[in-house]
């Protein structure tokens, strides 16, 4: 905490301490596995849509092309609505070959 004339000033890590936990306790690791969830979903729909726009698509046409309005291809680029299944066809409507990195297991490809 950082004093500065009448207002205290805390950073984000001195929050997260005071509402959460230090890290290592059950309550701030999951919400740090949370987070971990969101970013990594988050970089899916953007893979998404750095393919739809590589291939020249707009979401509209994209959608046609799953069967879906463009307001769900936004959704799923967002990454707000976004499931294995939406995932794996949205990539095979964009003609972009994936797999899943299992560490340790290795590769496994989705199609």
């Amino acid at each position: 905490m950082k004093q500065v004339g009448d207002m205290k000033l805390y950073n984000f890590e001195e929050i997260l301490e005071e509402d959460l936990g230090l890290i290592g306790t059950p309550e701030r690791d999951e919400f740090e596995r949370s987070v971990d969830r969101h970013v990594q979903v988050y970089r899916v729909g953007e893979a998404i849509k750095r393919a739809r726009e590589a291939k020249q698509l707009t979401q509209t046409e994209l959608g046609k092309k799953l069967g879906v309005q463009r307001a769900q291809v936004s959704r799923i680029e967002s990454g707000k609505s976004i499931t294995l299944t939406s995932m794996i066809r949205a990539f095979q409507a964009l003609g972009v070959e994936c797999s899943l990195d299992m560490k340790g297991i290795g590769k496994v490809a989705l199609w």
